[in-house]
Parts: structure tokens; sequence; C-alpha cells
């Protein structure tokens, strides 16, 4: 296990950021200066064809007109923070959905850019998986003309948007298409259709997106892979079942919300240790055990030992939301 500390980070570029004005998936994180060895070991693994890469990221191909943007928010350089999460594009034959409004209205111009070339379209539709700022701080970014995409969240989502996004005014965009919570939402792009399904876990308000054939899916920060998840607003049981109910299977590839693509082994990897950290803060809580000490002996499966640890409040941060759940 790798954990990010300010110790890493030197010279001027020097700095720890808030992730967004709301509070982001990642939380306090150094975004600049990071060692690069480590920085390889999270972002290093390439599964599609690499069609873009940049300092803040890169697109790869995972199948014909679908490209997962993989974010790479701790490398040094002063653009690194531009999209900060994962997310993608999904192109049919009449229309080009983008998951992710990103972290900055910077990330969500160049996503659009990219979509344009690589399909010869604009965005026709942009879905945002939960209300955190790294997720939905770049709204504005696709633009407010007739032609901008229509953005879409749950109704929950827009709400949670609406009661803590610190975005100025000015700049502040709000999703207009309502993702229904009672059955998956269908979005055709021609020749393509786009299942949007709501869930919880990470937050009180998820989506997972699915394209059947080929098999892709994006996860939003319901997973992670090669870094231990925030549960800073997670519901942990609803967080289990979510992931469970995504699947683990053979031939899917699985894009997570932080890291690098993830499939059946990878995932099946994430759930145990999901299980994992349960047992532990179950245990730690019906002991007795303070959370703090519980969190500072708690170590990481061997499956997943070489993850990394943005946060060393990281552990107490998922203790403490079982024992929200434990406690009632």
């Amino acid at each position: 296990m790798t954990v990010v500390d300010e110790s890493v980070v030197s010279g001027s570029s020097s700095r720890r950021v808030f992730v967004g004005q709301v509070v982001g998936c990642l939380g306090w994180m150094t975004l600049a200066g990071a060692s690069p060895a480590w920085a390889q070991q999270v972002f290093g693994p390439r599964y599609g064809r690499v069609v873009r890469d940049e300092p803040w990221g890169r697109l790869e191909e995972v199948a014909d007109g679908i490209w997962a943007l993989i974010s790479t928010p701790l490398v040094d350089h002063p653009d690194a923070r531009r999209t900060l999460c994962n997310g993608g594009i999904i192109a049919g034959t009449s229309g080009v959905l983008v998951v992710e409004g990103f972290g900055s209205d910077a990330g969500a111009e160049w996503m659009a850019e990219q979509a344009e070339v690589l399909t010869g379209k604009r965005p026709t539709h942009v879905v945002v998986t939960h209300y955190h700022g790294d997720h939905c701080n770049g709204l504005y970014g696709y633009g407010t003309d007739a032609d901008a995409p229509k953005r879409m969240s749950t109704q929950a989502t827009r709400q949670l948007l609406v009661e803590r996004s610190r975005v100025p005014e000015e700049r502040r965009v709000l999703p207009s298409g309502v993702i229904s919570i009672r059955n998956d939402g269908r979005i055709d792009l021609g020749g393509r259709q786009v299942r949007v399904t709501p869930a919880a876990g990470h937050t009180s308000s998820d989506v997972v997106l699915r394209v059947d054939d080929p098999a892709v899916v994006f996860c939003g920060d319901l997973v992670w892979n090669g870094m231990f998840p925030n549960y800073v607003d997670a519901i942990p049981p609803v967080l289990d079942d979510a992931v469970k109910a995504i699947g683990a299977d053979d031939g899917v590839v699985y894009v997570p919300g932080h890291g690098t693509l993830a499939d059946a082994s990878a995932m099946r990897r994430y759930q145990e240790l999901l299980l994992h950290v349960g047992d532990a803060a179950r245990r730690a809580i019906e002991s007795g055990t303070p959370i703090e000490e519980a969190a500072a002996r708690y170590r990481l499966p061997e499956s997943v030992a070489d993850w990394v640890l943005f946060s060393p409040t990281y552990f107490r941060v998922a203790f403490q939301a079982w024992e929200r759940v434990l406690a009632g």
C-alpha cells in the first residue's frame, strides 16, 4: 500500500488543493509533484488503444465507438487537474453521449472537442453519475447555446447540486434531463442504446451506464481500481450491494470512477475489498474498539496490497461510514 503524503511534494508546484467546489470524491489530496513511481503504478496499465494522451488523462478506445477517459490528476503538471475523474464517450449513428461533467469547465470543453474529433459530432447528451464536484463542476464547459448537449442526472443528484454546489452562480448549470429512479432509463443514440440504471452507495444517488453490445459498463465512483475508495458520503451496505449488482463478468470492460480500466478479476478483488473493510469495521464496533484505533490497525487484504491510499485518513473515513450505519 502506498500512502500519498505531502512529503512527496516539492518545488514551486507544491500545494494541496480541495477537489472542486463541492466536496469531491478524492477529498483533500496532493495534485502535483507526486512520485512518478507510484503514479505509474496507479495509472500505468493500459487496456485499450490510446487515441489521446494528455497530462490530465488519456482516452482509450475500448470498443468500436466507445472510448474511456482515464484521468491522471496526480502527475506533476499544471493542467493535471483538468478532468479529475474518469468518464467516456459513447457514439451511435445519430447521437453522442459523454459520461460525466468533470472537475473543470476546461475538462468538459476538452471532452466535447474530443467527441467531435473522434465521431464527427458534438455531444448530444451528458450523463452525470453523482453530485461530487470532480464529476460535476465542469458542466458549464459543455456550452449554454441551442447546440449544447442535454445534461442528465437523477432528480436526487440535481437537488444535491442545488443544495451543495459552490460553483459561482454565473457558471452554475444544472442537469435538465431527469433519469427515473423507478427503472432503467434508455438513451437511444441511433443503433446503440445506453441503459442508465439508478443506484446508490457511494452517495445517496449514483447511476451506472451500460452498453450491451459490446459489453462496457461505466460505474461512476461505485467502483475504484488501484486505489482505496473514499467513503465520505458512502452508505456501505448499499455500496456493497450496488457493486455486486454491477457484476464481475468475463468479457466486460468496467470503467471505474477513478483508476484504470477493470476486468472481471479486478472487479472480484474490489468486491472482496469492500467485504473485508465491512468485516473489520463490524468487529471493531462490536468489540468496542475506538474507530481511530481500529483504522490505524487496518491493513489491506493481500489481493489489493499494492493499492494507493490518497490520504492516511481514508481507513478512518470508511470505518466511520460503517459506524453511522450500525448506529442507526
